[in-house]
């Protein structure tokens, strides 16, 4: 088939390729003429494991073409997906401008039967502005149906998620869309849910707002057993091992970050408000979320005496999570934040991502480099690079011995051999 992604972010890129791996010849077409620069020369404007090598084969191929050409693009091809930004407004809901514009486009440049895919992030409803916009588009009438496809993206193993998911959600009112949809995704081995545009754009608000939950309950309950000398890892194991519960997202740490979980929880909150259905639990979620760094930072002010003024702490990680230099909304960034108005002295590294520096602020291209002199040491962000790092040698560059492990990641007993004070979340 013939699919055109309209936008080539992180979302739009990922689909695209995968929908090369099945087979299908694919355009992808954004106004940045930046991004269409690079990804013509086969090169990402962000970072993801794995999918640099699949662009630049499917480039090669020629099997994918970017374009500013909206025109072109739009006539050319018989999908079109749409999965351009939704971002937060002042007010907590998504912002549709984009989409807007997008439907219009279409809708002006559309010549025969199209079917138009919601995959971006979009509130309940859309699916019918989507076709009004479209309408509203068009010189003449032309058949076309929308369709809503959420994606179930985790950043880091977006491809391998892509290729393999878990789940497709296909919500149409049309048989015919629905038929194409499925033959669409042929060469795919999950169960597909057929259901309708409101429910399917509600399945991916629910499914993100969930997983933001069980963040919040551990990280919670952490609190709690911190103060009962328990260690939170095994409660997080022995609830983990209930199949009704399971052990995803049930590690205490500083909080969730990135670019969906908390746009999308602030979302649907809006959503049910709008409604006169306010989501209480929600709220305390997105609580919880917020007060898990100021934790964390009196964990770290209460074991160094109370005062962090010039103390010299070394940060490792900066993303929001492993395996991406996503830094939207990063626990990283809003506990550097903290420790800059304790005024505290700052050492960062991370192994992709870079940021502005400052006059207590200041970025290192090694780990080695980011430790000498430290007071205090912090993992911020769950990299395999800092779990592997050589501790012995670490060791004597630290003025002093303190590892704070903001993702219960590291071995608290092998720590203490070598000598370190190691404070993780609860991690008694």
């Amino acid at each position: 088939m013939r699919i055109l992604i309209v936008g080539t972010g992180y979302v739009g890129t990922t689909t695209g390729l995968v929908f090369c791996e099945m087979g299908h010849q694919v355009t992808g077409l954004d106004l940045d003429e930046n991004k269409i620069k690079a990804l013509q020369a086969g090169k990402l404007h962000f970072y993801e494991p794995g999918l640099d090598e699949l662009l630049s084969k499917h480039v090669t191929a020629q099997h994918i073409e970017f374009t500013k050409k909206t025109k072109k693009a739009v006539k050319e091809n018989d999908i079109i997906f749409i999965c351009v930004g939704t971002p937060q407004g002042a007010d907590g809901s998504a912002d549709l401008t984009y989409v807007k514009n997008v439907a219009h486009s279409i809708g002006k440049y559309m010549n025969k039967y199209k079917i138009i895919v919601t995959k971006s992030t979009v509130p309940v409803g859309t699916a019918e502005l989507v076709t009004k916009w479209i309408k509203e588009g068009q010189e003449k009438q032309v058949p076309f149906d929308v369709v809503s496809n959420p994606e179930f993206l985790r950043e880091g193993s977006a491809l391998q998620d892509a290729l393999n998911p878990d789940r497709i959600v296909i919500g149409s009112t049309s048989e015919t869309a629905r038929a194409i949809m499925k033959e669409m995704y042929r060469n795919f081995h999950c169960p597909i849910v057929e259901t309708n545009p409101n429910a399917s754009e509600m399945i991916k608000y629910a499914a993100n707002s969930f997983l933001a939950m069980k963040i919040s309950f551990i990280n919670e309950l952490a609190r709690l057993c911190d103060g009962l000398n328990i260690n939170i890892n095994d409660v997080s194991t022995g609830i983990g091992l209930d199949t009704r519960i399971g052990p995803q997202f049930l590690r205490a740490g500083m909080g969730y970050g990135g670019s969906c979980f908390p746009k999308d929880v602030n979302a649907l909150i809006q959503m049910a408000k709008e409604n006169g259905k306010p989501l209480s639990i929600l709220e305390s979620v997105v609580q919880v979320n917020e007060e898990q760094t100021i934790f964390f930072i009196e964990k770290i002010k209460e074991t160094l005496g109370g005062n962090l003024l010039n103390k010299k702490i070394a940060v490792l990680g900066l993303s929001f999570k492993a395996n991406t230099d996503d830094i939207r909304e990063s626990p990283s960034l809003h506990l550097i934040d903290r420790l800059l108005a304790e005024k505290a002295q700052i050492k960062v590294h991370d192994p992709v991502v870079k940021i502005a520096a400052g006059p207590s602020l200041v970025q290192l291209q090694s780990v080695e480099e980011t430790v000498t002199g430290a007071d205090a040491l912090i993992i911020g962000t769950d990299w395999d690079e800092y779990k592997n790092l050589d501790w012995a040698i670490l060791k004597p560059l630290m003025i002093q011995s303190f590892i704070f492990d903001g993702r219960n990641m590291l071995e608290k007993e092998a720590l203490g051999n070598l000598g370190f004070h190691y404070i993780g979340i609860s991690n008694h």
